[in-house]
């Protein structure tokens, strides 16, 4: 399966390093149906526009929870403490990946929700409950080094937000804050 690239931002105290450029793929390994949506990062044909074009949280599962636990569960498995759950932005996350879909560029709206690094799987198929943990697998899978996974193992964070939105294609942009 394609997936439109995985986008990763940290703030850093000399500036703002970004790890992903508009239209930029990354490779998930193993099998799947479906592809990624000609709406990702690539383009933002479509995306949003027009009222009802996207709805963001509440997919009818509890996406934000799953993306929460697998974080702190791959924490958790190398002896890191957990994050807390950022619950008081998941509202204003869900509306950074709704913007970022609407714009077609990953971290567009990256800043907003004042946190300090963030993660970003633009454009994946949906729903949200089922791709999240396949995005998270693959960030983490990048190892040390790897801008995710370095967001997803830092001590210098302590608490974690996820966000969705869902394009009328069934396209998925989830969207990872970390503060």
């Amino acid at each position: 399966m394609r997936a439109v690239c995985l986008g990763v931002v940290t703030l850093a105290a000399v500036g703002l390093a970004a790890g992903c450029s508009s239209g930029s793929t990354g490779t998930l390994s193993g099998s799947s149906s479906g592809g990624a949506s000609s709406g990702g990062a690539s383009s933002g044909s479509g995306a949003g526009s027009g009222s009802g074009g996207a709805s963001s949280g509440g997919t009818g599962t509890d996406a934000a929870q799953i993306c929460f636990d697998t974080i702190n569960q791959y924490r958790t498995s190398i002896g890191l403490p957990a994050y807390a759950r950022w619950t008081s932005a998941e509202s204003c996350v869900d509306g950074q990946a709704q913007a970022d879909s609407q714009s077609g560029t990953a971290h567009s709206a990256f800043g907003q929700c004042g946190e300090f690094a963030q993660n970003e799987c633009p454009g994946w198929p949906g729903p949200a409950a089922t791709m999240i943990p396949q995005c998270l697998q693959m960030m983490w899978g990048e190892g040390p080094g790897g801008g995710h996974y370095d967001n997803m193992t830092s001590t210098q964070y302590t608490m974690a937000a996820c966000g969705f939105t869902t394009l009328a294609d069934g396209s998925v942009w989830a969207t990872q804050d970390f503060k």
